[in-house]
């Protein structure tokens, strides 16, 4: 019956209506299952003991660190590119492309301790882990590496990880600077250099979260943004910037979204490239009819009434 009707409503369903992305457990079930419907032998222990850690992490109940106090990147960032990544992970499997268990999970472990470089350990009192954004992917890599050495995890495991992580650099030349180990690490990373960007840039409350990258940008000193406004109108160029990031470097991993959910929902649309569309239309809208009181227009009650004004079909947003 549940089938049946989303079936009927494939037309108005956006992906906030399939998964509540604002709940880490509904996120791990999903993942969950997917991986049941391409691998009967899965290592699920593994993968929910990093789940369970990395949650641990984020909330400061992890022995040596502070809780995450990045607004923008934050735990449900984290889980958003996770379950990005498991989708297109399905979409490939559903026409054939064969990826390895072992590598599967390296992935989706890289998947979850990809950020975990903005987090600050107990005796690091000095301002937010916004300050690392031009070095948390090294950082990532450290932690990762630390978190790997009293746990069963090998020097070529790591050095499958490594790679993965440094997939989601936008400053990584993966043709020079990544020496990956194998086909499924090719893979496998680049799909994390992509999902890393759709989940972020396909969350409902992108737009609403945008100040907040802009102070975390601002303490690191990153250079090229003079104020938050100055961000935000560059937003749209970064999507243009980031539809040829997956076309060249990233190798069109993106085109494995569209086959996850009509393998999985029976929705033959790519709901994740919708949701980040609309929420760029929407933004230029703003940016064109509402410049000097932007901010006002970035709130959610705004947000849908002018999105619903746009886009009459809902694809995320409400």
């Amino acid at each position: 019956m549940i089938k049946r009707k989303r079936r009927m409503r494939t037309a108005t369903v956006g992906m906030a209506d399939l998964i509540d992305m604002t709940d880490p457990e509904k996120v791990r079930a999903e993942v969950h299952y997917l991986l049941t419907l391409m691998f009967p032998h899965f290592d699920f222990p593994a993968l929910h003991q990093v789940f369970d850690d990395v949650l641990l992490l984020f909330q400061g109940r992890y022995p040596g660190y502070r809780a995450c106090n990045t607004r923008y990147h934050d735990l449900k960032h984290t889980t958003d590119c996770f379950l990005a990544l498991a989708r297109l992970i399905h979409g490939a499997y559903v026409v054939g492309l064969k990826l390895g268990t072992h590598p599967v999970l390296l992935g989706l472990i890289s998947a979850l301790l990809h950020d975990t470089g903005y987090i600050q350990t107990t005796d690091d009192k000095c301002g937010t882990g916004g300050k690392y954004t031009l070095n948390h992917v090294e950082r990532s890599i450290v932690f990762m590496e630390q978190y790997f050495q009293p746990r069963n995890y090998s020097a070529t495991d790591c050095e499958f990880c490594r790679n993965c992580l440094k997939c989601t650099g936008l400053n990584v030349n993966l043709a020079t600077e990544v020496h990956f180990l194998s086909r499924d690490n090719e893979i496998i990373g680049k799909m994390l250099g992509t999902a890393d960007l759709l989940g972020q840039m396909a969350d409902r409350t992108y737009l609403q979260k945008l100040p907040y990258l802009y102070r975390e940008f601002a303490e690191a000193g990153v250079p090229g943004f003079l104020s938050e406004q100055d961000l935000i109108e560059k937003t749209p160029a970064f999507w243009e910037f980031t539809q040829q990031r997956f076309a060249t470097e990233l190798g069109n991993m993106d085109r494995y979204m569209q086959l996850h959910f009509r393998a999985r929902w029976g929705i033959d649309r790519d709901l994740n490239r919708e949701t980040v569309e609309a929420n760029i239309t929407y933004l230029k809208e703003v940016l064109t009819s509402y410049s000097p009181d932007y901010q006002r227009w970035l709130r959610r009650r705004q947000l849908g009434k002018i999105f619903r004004r746009l886009h009459p079909v809902r694809q995320g947003i409400s």
